[in-house]
This record gives C-alpha cells, sequence and structure tokens, in this order.
C-alpha cells in the first residue's frame, strides 16, 4: 500500500509540473544548459527568499561600459534598427558613409568593431580611482552580437570584429582591481528590436528593394560572411508584429504583449543558453537586464530559470559567500523582493525601503559623436547631483561612460570624470557605507510630486537642482547634509534641524565641512543656520558632517 501512495504521490507531482510548464505560453528547455539547482526555484515564490547583500547596499556607486558595434558609427543608441527605418537620422547617415541597408546591414559593421585601442586593465582602474565600486560590462544589446567567445552565438567578438573576448578581458581586469563583476544582456529582445530589418524602402530609386534582415546562410555564398547565418544575427525568419511599421510600438510591445509576434522556443531558449553560459564562464556577481521583470515573463519561464540559476550558482561559486544581484524594471512590490529595482535614467521621490538602482549616462548609451561635439554631457555636477538623490533614498547609481568603438572615452568625458572623482574623494565618507536618514531631504523638488515616466526618464528634474535642495545620509555616528549646489549667500540654512524639530531631537555638537573643517552654526526655531567659510572646496556641492 505504501508503494502505491509513493507512486501516485509521484505521479500527481510529475502532473502538477506538468500542469504548471503548461501555463507558459513558451517553455524554455534545458537540453544544452541545466539550471542550477539549489536554494531557489524558478518562481516568484521562491525568489521572494532574497535578500540583497549587504556590499551592494554599502557601495552606492557603479560604472558600466555600455559599449559594443553601434559604437562604430558614432550615431548613438539603437542605430542597428534605426538604420533601417527610412528617413531617420540613423539611416541617412549610414546611407551615405557605409552604404544602403539593402547591400550593407549592420552585419557589416561588425568587422568594423575593432576595439584597438582598448585597455580593461586601464580603464577599470581608472574608474575604480574616480569612485566606482562595481563595474558593469555589456554581455550584448539588443544587436544580438555576444561579446564573449559564445558557444551558442557565431556572431560574437572572438569570431567577427575585435578577435577577442570582451567579457573575459574586463572580468579579469574587475577582478585585478577588486570590484564586483556585473554582465548586462539585452539580446532577448532583438526578436521584435530588428524588425525593421524586414522592410524596404517606400520612396526613392530603391523604393520596394528589401533591407537585409531576411537574408539566409545561402545567400552568403562569395560575400565575407560566407558561412554565417544572418538569421542567428537578425532573428526575423517570422512574421512582423502587429503595428510593426509604427517605429513606436515596440515600446508598447516591450513586456511581450499588445500584438508582438510571439517568439518561437528556439530562440528563447538560445537566449537562455547563451546567457547561462556567460554565468557559468564569467561568475558574475551582477546581472542586468532591460526587461519588464525578467526576460521573456509572463510568456516562458526562461527568465525565472536564469535567475534561480544565477543566484544558485552565485552561492557555490562564491562558497557560501552569497554576492548576487539582478536588476528588472517596472517592478511589482512582490517582484522587488526577488530582484533590485532598476529605474533608467531616474528616481523615485521618496525612500524604498528596499535597495534600488538608477542607470543612467554621462550622454547616450551608445557613443554618440554629436553629444561631444556639441558639448551635451551631463557636468561633473549633474552626476553628483543625481548620486546624492538617489542615495537619500536607499539606491545606488550606475553610470555608462560611452566608449568610442576603439575602447577609449573623450578628452571631455575624461575632465568630467576627473573632476567628479576629485569630488569623491573629498566627501567620500557621506556616500560610502551610509543609509537613508529619517527624510531623504528638503527643498522645492524634494517637496513636489514627481512621477516616474514608464521605467522611470524624469531625472532632468533633478539636474536642475540648486542651493535650495539638501539631501540627507547617515552612519551609525554622524548624520550628512549635501547641499546640491554652492549657495551665493554666505548662510546654509538646515530646515529639518530647527529646535525642537522631531526628526533630529538630539543636541548638535559640531558641524563640519567636509574637505575644509569646523564651521560655525546656531540653532533656531527655522533650522540650523551655518555660516559658509570664504574658501570654495570645489564647483559642486558642498558636505556638512553633523555630530551628536
Amino acid at each position: 500500500m505504501k508503494a502505491k501512495h509513493f507512486l501516485l504521490a509521484s505521479a500527481l507531482l510529475l502532473w502538477a509540473g506538468v500542469l504548471e510548464a503548461q501555463t507558459y505560453q513558451v517553455p524554455v528547455s534545458e537540453k544544452n544548459e541545466k539550471m542550477q539547482e539549489g536554494e531557489f526555484e524558478p518562481t516568484w515564490e521562491s525568489l521572494q527568499n532574497y535578500k540583497v547583500p549587504e556590499w551592494f547596499r554599502n557601495a552606492k556607486f557603479g560604472i558600466w561600459a555600455h559599449w559594443g558595434p553601434q559604437c562604430v558609427e558614432g550615431s548613438g543608441d539603437w542605430m542597428a534598427r534605426s538604420l533601417y527605418l527610412e528617413g531617420s537620422r540613423e539611416y541617412k547617415h549610414h546611407v551615405e558613409h557605409y552604404g544602403h541597408p539593402s547591400e550593407v546591414g549592420f552585419k557589416d559593421i561588425l568587422p568594423l568593431f575593432k576595439a584597438e585601442k582598448w585597455d580593461p586593465d586601464k580603464l577599470v582602474s581608472f574608474y575604480k580611482k574616480i569612485g566606482a565600486q562595481y563595474f558593469f560590462a555589456l554581455g550584448n544589446h539588443h544587436d544580438n552580437y555576444d561579446l564573449w567567445d559564445s558557444q551558442y552565438q557565431e556572431w560574437n567578438s572572438v569570431n567577427i570584429g575585435p578577435k577577442k573576448d570582451i567579457l573575459a578581458g574586463w572580468a579579469e581586469a574587475a577582478k585585478k582591481n577588486g570590484l564586483p563583476f556585473g554582465i548586462s544582456f539585452h539580446a532577448d529582445h532583438a526578436w521584435s528590436w530588428y524588425e525593421p530589418a524586414q522592410r524596404y524602402d517606400r520612396h526613392g530609386e530603391k523604393a520596394g528593394v528589401p533591407y537585409d534582415g531576411c537574408l539566409t546562410k545561402e545567400d552568403g555564398k562569395g560575400k565575407w560572411w560566407e558561412g554565417y547565418d544572418p538569421q542567428k544575427l537578425y532573428a526575423q525568419n517570422h512574421p512582423l508584429s502587429a503595428g510593426s511599421w509604427a517605429d513606436g510600438m515596440i515600446h508598447r510591445q516591450w513586456a511581450w504583449g499588445n500584438g508582438v509576434c510571439i517568439p518561437t522556443q528556439e530562440y528563447v531558449t538560445n537566449f537562455y543558453d547563451r546567457t547561462i553560459d556567460a554565468i557559468n564562464r564569467y561568475n558574475p556577481d551582477l546581472i542586468y537586464f532591460d526587461v519588464t521583470g525578467v526576460p521573456f515573463y509572463p510568456i516562458s519561464d526562461a527568465g525565472l530559470k536564469i535567475a534561480a540559476h544565477f543566484y544558485n550558482h552565485n552561492m557555490v561559486a562564491r562558497k557560501g559567500d552569497f554576492s548576487a544581484v539582478m536588476f528588472g524594471k517596472i517592478l511589482t512590490d512582490e517582484q522587488r523582493k526577488a530582484l533590485v529595482w532598476d529605474v533608467e535614467r531616474g528616481s523615485p521621490n521618496s525612500i524604498y525601503e528596499e535597495p534600488w538602482q538608477t542607470c543612467s549616462c554621462l550622454g547616450g548609451w551608445h557613443y554618440d559623436t554629436r553629444l561631444a561635439e556639441n558639448g551635451w554631457y551631463k557636468s561633473a555636477s549633474d552626476v553628483v547631483k543625481l548620486l546624492v538623490d538617489v542615495i537619500s533614498k536607499n539606491g545606488n547609481l550606475l553610470l555608462s561612460v560611452p566608449l568610442r568603438a576603439d575602447g577609449t572615452f573623450d578628452e571631455k568625458e575624461e575632465a568630467i570624470l576627473n573632476e567628479f572623482g576629485d569630488w569623491m574623494s573629498m566627501n567620500k565618507e557621506a556616500i560610502y557605507d551610509t543609509r537613508p536618514w529619517k527624510v531623504f531631504g528638503e527643498g522645492p523638488i524634494a517637496n513636489a510630486d514627481i512621477k516616474i515616466n514608464a521605467q522611470g526618464f524624469n531625472e532632468g528634474a533633478y539636474t536642475k537642482a540648486t542651493a535650495s535642495e539638501i539631501r540627507f545620509t547617515q552612519t551609525k555616528k554622524y548624520l550628512y547634509a549635501t547641499v546640491l549646489a554652492w549657495p551665493e549667500e554666505k548662510q546654509v540654512v538646515i530646515q529639518s534641524l530647527a529646535t525642537g524639530s522631531e526628526l533630529y531631537p538630539d543636541k548638535i555638537t559640531k558641524i563640519e565641512l567636509l574637505g575644509y573643517g569646523k564651521v560655525f552654526f546656531t540653532r533656531t526655531a527655522q533650522g540650523v543656520v551655518i555660516d559658509m567659510p570664504d574658501v570654495q572646496l570645489n564647483k559642486i556641492a558642498p558636505v556638512f558632517k553633523i555630530k551628536k
């Protein structure tokens, strides 16, 4: 009887597992890459047992090399898609300098990505010097090109372009410099992102001539790419999504709804295999996905299995010293317990209980010569304002530094980073290892109702901050108040520290200006009034250290 009951129970469990698998429209296959088993299972319920490691909460600031072959033309982010949008700036630039997309598509740009001046150790060492506490590299972008010796994607940086394993170089440099290493993966969306490559011109002498997005391996005979299958890059052997010719439709379909063409199991599994392969090879501490939730959710379990694998693999690789941090966007309250919430180019205007991150960039995500030529980068002051505002709300800042195709940043970026680094060196005790205070700040922006737009995109409100904005951080011993610009007046008033304030009932015995020393202050019913010294230590922002 016991044996029968055991068999019946086993059958029921197996049946339940089958039913669970059937709830996903495109279940991933583990034929090539098995999910690492362990404490975490591929369900939101299990992943909610995740705890953000303290190292990440203490780090506060990371730098990202969002760098790949889309930097070749210098026409900015998403150029591998935009070159197929007839009449767009990127299309015109591509046609003028490289050729028509029916003859010269993005596949033909890949060999031009040489990374000939790339020195990962020099770059990561510099990033650490100016204050980065973790480092991120691009593993692949929506362009579907892998920046490592990928066994599941022939269009990779070892076979085509630099002939180098870019991720291996970055990982080694991060390890040498003692920085946690992160990889970002974006290729899950190539399926719909590349759909314009199926188009053709509707005007002009090449009207009706198809672009190169539907080429096959057989079309490569006698070409430089003979033996390679363009469909493994473009992944366009499928019908167009609903409304695909409307260029902005992709944003409405980002979460795999609203008429998007559903990807095949082969495509979903290929992304899963590539991601698991990179995790197993390079043992990253952090993983970033440019997705709603996790990759391919809710149509597939691929993203949940990647998350469970990453957490379980990290526990084994680090021998119990858990360091894993995985990011997702537009998360529900429950999902924020399973992942770290990433806000792109933005910030909530409140303190969040769970640690989170904003990702932003000095300029565009991929190198854009217009931004460099016109001086349209963020200033060092802008970066500090974002950083201080974000950490006052329990967040971290991940800053992308655009690199040229040769693997170097330009002189304007270098000047910005050096100025930022000087400020960080002087004021780092108010940044690292801190936690939010009872309120994150005071001032017109702090008191405003600033909404997040989709996954973020509200950072412009914070870079406009003046000396009327103050942000707070704290350690066990000190409270820090950063004024987000140098005041023109000779006094700073911190209203939150007024006499009788419930926020700070303790006596204030001493206030220091970091980088200068003790300053004179009086405490009134309006606030703590600090007399500013005649010296201005930098062009960015003063930081006050307040002692009980």
